[in-house]
């Protein structure tokens, strides 16, 4: 049955049937709404608010939809407004609300109370026992216990005894609410049974948690009485605290924090001052407070703008490396324009011994800046880079904040060396850790795991180093602005040698100019029959040899002074570690040089072809990589699908076996760049023609005849060139890398650009 009804909305309160409660009305609208009811002698809706701090609330979304029909008991007019007695009837669910001036009604449909099962009534006497229980429990007059358990007992009808526990149990506005809205008895009285159990839980915590706030405010005063104490000493001419807290207060004021660095600080502080000193936290606070006070917050070295300068020391420092000085001086006329840029993040990546460190040292010389340096080879903890949390015992911040702490300064240049050698385990992953350290858009609130507040990086230039790109995490990679160096030739050897080995060598051993010379020759042996690198390493070492010699000759007063010769070089080296490769060369067919890029520069390669009776099969050796392999055998197929062109049997292949080698079977090797050599050799091998003496190769093949492009184009180019080959074979699109080759080397090799695998036969074949 449908029916209209105005609509009175309660805070805090919900009204059940059969239940009879005082109200309070004191808004205007509502006011309005009892007097009319009061004076027609009509029934009222008792709907109560989902936010009581809302004054007016708006139907439908500002009430709920189901409550209960009141019939007015008594009204009484009081100053603060209308004192009312209203006894809750039946429920009812809103269907709409109608128009109305002064207060709400709605359109309403009555739920009848159904018959109650046999399983309510026996759910019915274990709520009843758990609402005795609770009844127990609560704190509360005797009289009013005996007289709440006594009406529990006599109510026989379990939808009564449902509304009548939860009107008077200690349960939130929304539980008795979702209780009201329970239609079906069994459904309301196992809601009720789960709220019962939970407030029995809640008081059992309840209890414990009062003992804990016992505990809590009895530590509360005796904290008091300890400033009570300490205040009567003050007054007394004693110290309000220690000299050593006082210390501590002082340094913080000094240290010029940022605001949320400070206030640890001082937090921190306030909870050394209640701590004994003999205590374990209270050196792991003051450690703690140390290393706050200690870090470069605001400190930091006004950089050296002047471009000419800056030039100068970098070309004191490092011979070459135009590039990478093209990039400092860039960023230093940025920096006079535009004073606040951020911190750039370069990588440096090449070969061993090419500088790479020494010239992060170099750059912060010339920038004016404090250097500090990591190695990152074979870290795999990430606690490493952000450090342990407090928690752990001799916990202490990551080596970024460490090394931030040793510089004394808060831009530094920083530099992050062999990141091509993180690890990464269980532990964690470094190269993660790194992302947020070198990402502008977020180091400037770079958070250590132990500092636990965000400490600024983006004044920081980072500078990484690697070997090899390829191990660098992607993600990691796309940070930083990647910058090459390449290997040295033999005359840029040669000027480094002179320039910055020879001189550093002679101080570092004590020796004079006067004492030893080096001639040009004897530097040029060196460089080629006793090291074999893309840097300048272990040149220097030799050099340190020679050094060491001489030295030793002069303190025995067998000399006074020393000049060094080619010829002399056995007796103070030994014999000569490497020889000439070219050696090798051979008229024989089935023999071409190739061209390989290592981590330690570039090499010549030679590849070797055999042809003997036996099954139809390709064998190759030299422990090679997968991707070589497959190399020779696309050359194979190609000259098998090709015969017609290279005049051979269409049956060469037949009851044969191809054996492909390449020498220094020790060294694992791998890539597609040998691939055009391979396939020379095979074609030397099988038209018995000899490949050209003077010529070396590289590129990339393919099943159609293409020669597609490779790396390393200088450092595969700078090989050649030092074992005095004449002619070298590129792909076509690698004729713009002959940018980075030096003028002197391309003066003296001969470059031939090549599309098709077809135009190499005749520039590297003899003729029949």
């Amino acid at each position: 049955m449908d029916k209209h009804l105005m609509i009175l909305p309660l805070r805090n309160m919900v009204l059940f049937p059969g239940i009879q409660v005082p109200l309070l009305i004191g808004r205007g609208s509502s006011i309005s709404l009892v007097k009319e009811a009061w004076e027609k002698k009509e029934w009222i809706g008792v709907v109560t608010q989902r936010d009581p701090d809302k004054d007016e609330p708006t139907p439908p979304e500002d009430l709920y939809s189901v409550g209960t029909m009141a019939k007015l008991l008594d009204l009484v007019q009081e100053d603060e407004g209308l004192r009312i007695v209203v006894e809750g009837m039946q429920r009812f669910r809103i269907i709409k609300y109608s128009e109305s001036l002064y207060y709400f009604v709605a359109e309403v449909e009555i739920i009848k109370e159904e018959e109650a099962t046999l399983e309510a009534k026996r759910t019915m006497q274990e709520v009843k026992k758990a609402a005795l229980e609770i009844v127990h429990r609560v704190k509360m007059p005797a009289s009013v216990a005996k007289a709440g358990k006594e009406q529990i007992s006599q109510i026989s009808h379990p939808g009564q005894l449902a509304d009548w526990i939860t009107v008077f149990g200690p349960f939130e506005v929304e539980k008795k609410q979702e209780i009201l809205e329970a239609i079906h008895i069994e459904e309301r009285l196992k809601k009720l049974s789960h709220l019962l159990k939970e407030t029995e839980v809640g008081m059992d915590v309840k209890e414990k948690a009062g003992k804990e706030v016992f505990k809590t405010q009895r530590a509360y005063w005796l904290r008091e009485q300890i400033k009570a104490a300490q205040k009567e000493l003050k007054e007394m001419g004693e110290s309000e605290v220690s000299s050593e807290i006082s210390d501590l207060k002082e340094k913080i004021a000094k240290a010029m924090m940022p605001e949320e660095a400070l206030k640890a600080a001082e937090k921190e502080l306030d909870r050394l001052s209640y701590i004994h000193p003999a205590s374990a936290e209270y050196g792991t606070i003051r450690t703690y407070l140390d290393w706050l006070i200690e870090i470069p917050w605001s400190k930091s070295t006004e950089d050296n703008l002047d471009i000419n300068q800056a030039e100068k020391i970098l070309d004191e420092d490092h011979y070459d490396l135009q590039k990478i000085k093209k990039r400092m001086l860039e960023y230093l006329a940025v920096r006079q324009l535009k004073p606040d840029v951020k911190g750039q993040i370069l990588c440096f990546v090449g070969p061993p011994g090419t500088g790479k460190t020494s010239l992060g040292r170099s750059i912060a010389r010339a920038l004016g800046k404090k250097f500090v340096r990591i190695s990152l080879g074979g870290v795999r903890d990430e606690a490493e880079v952000r450090g342990h949390r407090r928690t752990y015992v001799g916990a202490l911040p990551g080596r970024i904040i460490q090394q931030i702490k040793k510089a004394g300064s808060s831009n530094p240049v920083f530099m992050l060396d062999e990141m091509d050698k993180i690890g990464a385990d269980w532990r964690g992953d470094p190269s993660s850790a790194l992302l947020e350290v070198l990402d502008p858009e977020q180091n400037f609130s770079f958070s250590d795991h132990y500092l636990e507040v965000p400490f600024d990086l983006s004044r920081v230039m980072f500078i990484g180093t690697a070997n090899l790109e390829d191990p660098i995490l992607p993600a990691l990679k796309d940070r930083m602005e990647i910058l090459r160096l390449p290997g040295y030739t033999r005359e840029e050897k040669l000027r480094i040698a002179k320039q910055f080995l020879i001189p550093r060598q002679l101080e570092g051993h004590g020796l004079s100019k006067e004492q030893l010379e080096f001639e040009n020759e004897a530097v040029e042996v060196i460089i080629r029959d006793y090291t074999r690198e893309a840097g300048v390493r272990n040149l220097e070492r030799e050099i340190a040899g020679c050094c060491r010699g001489v030295a030793k000759d002069i303190a025995a007063k067998k000399i006074e002074k020393a000049r060094i010769k080619a010829a002399s070089l056995h007796g103070l080296l030994g014999p000569i570690k490497f020889l000439s490769e070219l050696a090798e060369r051979t008229s024989k067919p089935g023999v071409a040089i190739g061209l390989a890029w290592t981590q330690y520069g570039g090499e010549i390669l030679f590849v070797e072809a055999a042809r003997m009776e036996g099954k139809e099969k390709l064998v190759l050796t030299g422990q090679l990589g997968d991707v070589m392999k497959e190399s020779a055998q696309a050359a194979l197929s190609y000259v098998r699908s090709n015969v017609a062109k290279f005049n051979l049997e269409t049956n060469f292949f037949e009851k044969k076996e191809i054996h492909v080698h390449v020498p220094a079977g020790a060294t694992p090797k791998d890539g597609p760049s040998a691939g055009i050599t391979m396939f020379i050799a095979l074609v030397s091998l099988l038209t018995q023609r000899p490949t050209r003496a003077n010529v070396a190769m590289t590129g990339e093949i393919t099943l159609r005849g293409r020669v597609l492009p490779v790396g390393g184009i200088k450092e595969k180019v700078l090989a050649a060139k030092e074992a005095g080959l004449k002619t070298v074979i590129l792909p076509k699109m690698n004729e713009k890398d002959l940018e980075e080759v030096p003028k002197e080397v391309r003066d003296v090799v001969e470059f031939k650009f090549i599309e098709e695998m077809e135009e190499a036969i005749k520039i590297a074949l003899e003729e029949n």
